[in-house]
């Protein structure tokens, strides 16, 4: 998950800031089990609870997946991130934020820079902020958002903001297939197609992948023995369209197995 400082985890128990959709803030904990502030009423608890396990993927079959590429290249993947599975955002508004925020930048960098804007403009809870809601953001004026050392980005974020805030720039797209969601989103300046990818998977939870990433195809050339120039968007399609279903989840945990091995190497 990007270390944005809306949430935390301590031992076995995360802890994760929320805005609810009536305005409510608060803090939800899950250990196993659910915990909740005790003024929030039945229907607010029912909310919460449905964030926290869209966010931290509670519903996914890790078995049925660790089955699928049981005899494949990426066995050693189940056992390497045994129980990871793909976070996602509280809100479509905080995954199209955060993925604009990784354009053209490495995933260290661009963490800093959505926890600096998350600190600028968000509400802290306790030790942690609730993200900060799309009103906020457009009352910023660039120089501030540029505080956050977002720089161009920073102009994309406040552009989109508002065209969100008219309702002209719609971001609820889980009717849409993937080819309908990317072709609309891929209208509005700032969007590419990595950016808009990458928010399918954040914020929607649809099975896409970022092809052309290329934390992704490093993964994959170091996966197969191959220098990354020889990994282009469409080797990566064609190694990974076959996994059907499972084919964005394998894609997060390529991913996490190239940054986890790009961190030993700089430690060397």
């Amino acid at each position: 998950m990007i270390k944005n400082g809306t949430w935390k985890l301590e031992g076995d128990t995360f802890y994760q800031a929320l805005r609810l959709e009536n305005g409510v803030i608060g803090v939800a904990t899950y250990n196993g089990d659910f915990l909740f502030p005790g003024t929030w009423s039945k229907r607010e608890r029912k909310e919460a609870r449905e964030k926290i396990s869209f966010i931290l993927g509670l519903n996914t079959d890790l078995d049925s997946f660790y089955s699928e590429i049981g005899d494949s290249p990426f066995s050693f993947l189940a056992e390497e991130f045994k129980g990871l599975t793909v976070p996602a955002a509280p809100s479509q508004y905080q995954a199209l934020v955060e993925v604009i925020a990784q354009q053209q930048v490495n995933f260290d960098f661009a963490q800093r820079t959505i926890r600096n804007l998350v600190e600028i403009a968000g509400e802290k809870v306790d030790e942690i902020y609730a993200f900060p809601a799309a009103e906020r953001i457009a009352s910023l004026t660039l120089d501030e958002l540029r505080k956050a050392k977002l720089g161009y980005r920073a102009e994309y974020i406040k552009h989109l903001t508002e065209l969100y805030m008219k309702g002209e720039l719609k971001l609820d797209l889980w009717e849409l297939d993937e080819k309908e969601a990317i072709n609309y989103l891929t209208g509005f300046h700032g969007i590419g197609k990595w950016t808009a990818e990458l928010f399918l998977a954040y914020g929607l939870r649809k099975n896409t992948y970022p092809a052309g990433d290329l934390g992704l195809r490093r993964g994959i050339a170091k996966i197969f023995g191959k220098s990354v120039k020889e990994v282009k968007e469409k080797n990566v399609r064609e190694i990974l369209e076959p996994y059907g279903k499972w084919k964005g989840l394998l894609a997060f945990y390529i991913t996490c197995y190239d940054r986890k091995t790009e961190l030993e190497r700089r430690r060397k």
